[in-house]
């Protein structure tokens, strides 16, 4: 219960609750998903960014995809 009023309480500090209502969070939501791509795209864990491992991933797919095909 300490923690849900703690987290109330900070939430009420938002502006804009009676202009905007929940909507008033939006551009926090909007920072955060441009942080997560900015990471996605730039930070390497190990060798390899989330992009490289989607791309590889892909193009592993669509080599499959010709050789099943080409399989009679």
């Amino acid at each position: 219960m300490l923690v849900s009023k703690k987290v109330k309480r900070f939430l009420q500090l938002v502006p804009g609750k009676q202009r905007f209502g929940v909507y008033r969070f939006l551009p926090f939501f909007f920072v955060l998903g441009g942080a997560m791509e900015w990471f996605m795209i730039n930070v390497r864990i190990g060798k390899e960014t989330f992009y490289d491992v989607y791309r590889r991933k892909r193009s592993e797919r669509q080599y499959e995809a010709r050789m099943e095909k080409n399989e009679f």
